[in-house]
């Protein structure tokens, strides 16, 4: 019996081990072939890039004039030279401009050729050799009032305060941008919210080639401004727990807030912790919006306004933004520097002290708070 059992069981142990064999073989050559395809893939994956990031043509290069609107996105650039001819896929520079994390476009009217590769029209685009001078410059700075920003483009342009009030209050209007920029959210149409765009027209030099831009013009090249900004960013706010319009309503609490670039880093922390801890966040800047006045310093009455602005009455993240924030706020509202601090405290001189405890934060406020009355008592003599 043992014997006539002994066959089947080697006959078995062999057809296993044939088995394994071709499994093992199987395994190899699908490696093999997995492989290959990877390789050929990255092969075409790599001549398909250099190709769109190539010129478009160097045998008959073509010199094509084109003009980049003040305030535009880098997807904005790529459709423009896209449909110009000059790059062979708009969607691509603006990945490519991101993996390089290039900024700085500048506005104007261009002559590219279309033997210029994307690292050339981005080295162009940069040096800002424009074909003309622009007509009209002027400068937008931060952490300035919607109302604020409204008189310095009257001031610079030839319409009147109330004429662009107009146009940044117009409700179909807005509600066009909405459809326009995804930056802008049903937020905005809040209806405590005192200006929709309040935050979202950004502070910087605009330059403009026609010496009489219209007020639209003007408002959607700030509003450029500030998408691009956040294009830049669109990994942290992805990140975020906060989504654009609460980021951007931090940021320009911490631009009212802050002199120094490392400050606003700070504050945003003391922001976060008090938001984890449910604390109200107790910013006079907010104050000042909510009373509509820049107030030199806040009094107790002021603090007890009801307005959904005030941060001393209301928990959390105000309605909306109380004034436009710079690149630097927007990077510190989404990249708070980690702290134990609770309470921060703003003196005459700029200089910014931070707390862990009340005890300390009120100690720091009685001790440095004459600075503020003397200030406001000098600043009267003056006038």
């Amino acid at each position: 019996m043992s014997n006539s059992n002994e066959k089947p069981r080697n006959e078995l142990y062999e057809e296993r081990v044939s088995q394994a064999r071709v499994v093992r073989k199987i395994v190899f050559f699908s490696l093999i072939g997995l492989l290959l395809i990877g390789i050929i893939s990255l092969i075409i994956a790599y001549f398909y890039v250099t190709n769109m990031l190539g010129p478009v043509d160097t045998d008959n290069p073509e010199e094509i004039q084109v003009t980049i609107p003040i305030g535009s996105t880098a997807n904005q650039i790529g459709t423009i030279l896209e449909e110009e001819g000059l790059v062979r896929n708009g969607t691509m520079f603006r990945y490519y401009v991101r993996y390089k994390n290039e900024s700085g476009f500048q506005a104007g009217d261009y002559a590219l050729s279309t033997s210029m590769t994307m690292d050339d029209i981005i080295a162009e685009l940069k040096e800002g050799r424009v074909l003309q001078e622009p007509e009209l410059v002027f400068t937008v700075p931060e952490g300035r009032w919607l109302e604020d920003v409204a008189e310095i483009i009257a001031r610079e342009t030839d319409h009147t305060e109330e004429e662009v009030m107009e146009v940044l209050t117009d409700q179909e209007y807005i509600e066009a941008l909405i459809d326009q920029y995804s930056m802008l959210t049903e937020d905005i149409l809040d209806e405590d919210i005192r200006f929709a765009l309040e935050g979202y027209l950004f502070p910087a030099r605009y330059d403009f080639m026609d010496e009489s831009p219209s007020i639209q013009s003007i408002v959607e090249a700030m509003l450029n401004g500030t998408q691009s900004v956040l294009e830049e960013f669109s990994a942290e706010l992805e990140a975020s727990e906060y989504n654009v319009h609460e980021i951007l309503t931090l940021a320009s609490i911490i631009e009212r807030e802050a002199q120094q670039s490392e400050d606003r880093y700070l504050i945003s922390g003391v922001l976060y912790n008090r938001l984890d801890r449910d604390m109200r966040l107790q910013v006079d800047p907010t104050v000042s919006y909510a009373v509509g006045e820049h107030l030199y310093m806040t009094s107790y009455a002021a603090t007890e306004v009801d307005s959904p602005y005030n941060t001393y009455r209301y928990a959390g993240i105000p309605i909306g933004p109380i004034a436009n924030p710079g690149k630097d706020s927007i990077k510190a509202a989404l990249n708070p520097e980690e702290t134990d601090f609770l309470f921060f405290y703003a003196r005459f001189n700029g200089e910014v002290i931070y707390n862990e405890t009340y005890e300390d934060h009120n100690r720091t406020h009685q001790r440095y708070r004459d600075e503020w009355v003397e200030g406001q008592s000098e600043e009267a003599d003056e006038e």
